[in-house]
C-alpha cells in the first residue's frame, strides 16, 4: 500500500547544500537558503515554533482546515480516484484533518507528501500508517520544485495539491510567479491546488512571530550555521551570531537576519572556503511575505488558475485559497 520514491537521493541535496552555503557565503551580500534550516535538529525546532504563543500561523490554518475540510474537499468525486499531493508536507498535523475527513467519507485518493527532509518524511509515514490503516501513501523525498513533473500527477485521475502553512511566503516576488507559473504548466486543466497565505496584519503580531520570547525562531536560524559545522566541516563560532528579524509593512516582507557580533574568520574546509566576517555584517537567512487578497487574485489570474472557494480564520490573520487549473 506504501511506496517511497525519491525525486533527489540524499548525495544530490548534500550536493546542492555544498553548492548553495558556498555560493551564498561568498556573495558580497552573504545569504543562506533557508530550504537548509530542515536536518533532524531543525525539523524539532520548526515543530517547537508552531507551538508558540507568539506563532499564529500553524493555530490559524489548523482553525480553517477544521472548520472548513467538508466544504474545501466537496470538489472532489467520492467515487473518483485522485491524487492528494502535498508540498512541503513537514509533520502533516494540519494534513490530517484533510485525511480524517476523506476517509470517513469515503473517498478514493492516493496521499503524496514530499518533502526535502528524509527524517521528515520517515516520521510521517510511520506516524500516518499507525493512525490511518487504510491510507494509500507514496512518499516522496525532494525539493519540492523539483516535483512540478507530470511523473507525479496522473492523466486518468485528478490531482488535488496543497501547498499550506503560508510556505510560498518564503518565495521572492519572482520565484513566487515562476512557481505557480510552473505548477500551472504541471497540472491538467480540472486539477486543484490549495494553498495557505498569511495575510499583512498588525506589523507587532508579524514581528513577534518571528522573534519568539523563548528564543526557539533564534535557535532555528542559528542551527544551519551548527549544520554547516557539522555536514562541511566548518569551525564557525554561532555564539557570534544575533537573530536579527525585520518587518516592513510597505512590501509586506519580514526577513530574518544573523548578524555577527564581532569580526571574524571563519574556515569551512569541505568547501575549501575562509569566510571573513566584519563587526555587525549580515547573513540573509529567510523572506517570509504576507499577502493582500488583491495579490492573490491577481497571481492566479496570471498563472492560469481561477479561484474557486476562499477560507479565513476567524481574526482574518490567514487564508486558504482553492484554485482550479483552467
Amino acid at each position: 500500500m506504501n511506496s517511497i520514491k525519491e525525486l533527489s537521493k540524499p548525495v544530490k541535496i548534500q550536493s546542492g547544500f555544498m553548492k548553495d552555503v558556498k555560493l551564498g557565503l561568498s556573495s558580497q551580500s552573504k545569504y543562506l537558503p533557508s530550504k537548509y534550516f530542515y536536518d533532524e535538529k531543525g525539523d524539532e525546532l520548526f515543530r517547537r515554533i508552531t507551538e508558540l504563543p507568539e506563532y499564529y500561523l500553524t493555530r490559524s490554518e489548523y482553525a480553517i482546515l477544521k472548520e472548513h475540510a467538508s466544504e474545501i474537499m466537496s470538489v472532489m468525486d467520492t467515487k473518483k480516484p485522485f491524487r492528494l499531493v502535498e508540498l512541503g508536507a513537514g509533520d502533516g498535523m494540519k494534513t490530517k484533518v484533510l485525511l480524517n475527513h476523506l476517509l470517513e467519507a469515503g473517498y478514493n485518493f492516493t496521499y503524496v507528501p514530499i518533502d526535502i527532509s528524509g527524517n521528515a518524511l520517515e516520521l510521517l509515514q510511520e506516524d500516518m500508517e499507525d493512525e490511518f490503516l487504510s491510507l494509500q501513501i507514496e512518499t516522496v523525498q525532494g525539493e519540492y520544485l523539483n516535483a512540478l513533473s507530470r511523473s507525479l500527477f496522473k492523466d486518468d485521475q485528478v490531482s488535488f495539491v496543497l501547498f499550506l502553512g503560508s510556505s510560498i511566503g518564503n518565495f521572492s516576488i519572482d520565484e513566487t510567479e515562476g512557481f505557480f507559473e510552473a505548477l500551472s504548466e504541471a497540472l491538467k486543466p480540472g486539477d486543484y491546488l490549495l494553498t495557505g497565505w498569511d495575510l499583512q496584519k498588525n506589523p507587532h503580531t508579524i514581528l513577534a512571530a518571528y522573534n519568539d520570547s523563548k528564543g526557539v525562531t533564534r535557535d532555528f536560524n542559528l542551527n544551519l550555521l551548527s549544520r554547516i559545522n557539522s555536514e562541511l566541516g566548518g569551525d564557525i563560532d554561532v555564539s557570534n551570531f544575533t537573530h536579527y528579524p525585520v518587518y516592513d509593512p510597505e512590501t509586506g516582507f519580514a526577513k530574518s537576519y544573523l548578524v555577527a557580533n564581532s569580526a571574524a574568520t571563519y574556515r569551512i574546509s569541505d568547501l575549501d572556503l575562509t569566510v571573513k566576517f566584519e563587526a555587525g555584517e549580515s547573513i540573509f537567512m529567510e523572506i517570509s511575505r504576507k499577502y493582500t487578497q488583491e495579490y492573490i487574485h491577481h497571481i492566479a489570474q496570471s498563472s492560469g488558475f481561477s479561484q474557486t472557494g476562499s477560507w479565513q480564520d476567524k481574526k482574518s490573520y490567514f487564508i486558504d485559497t482553492l484554485w482550479r487549473r483552467t
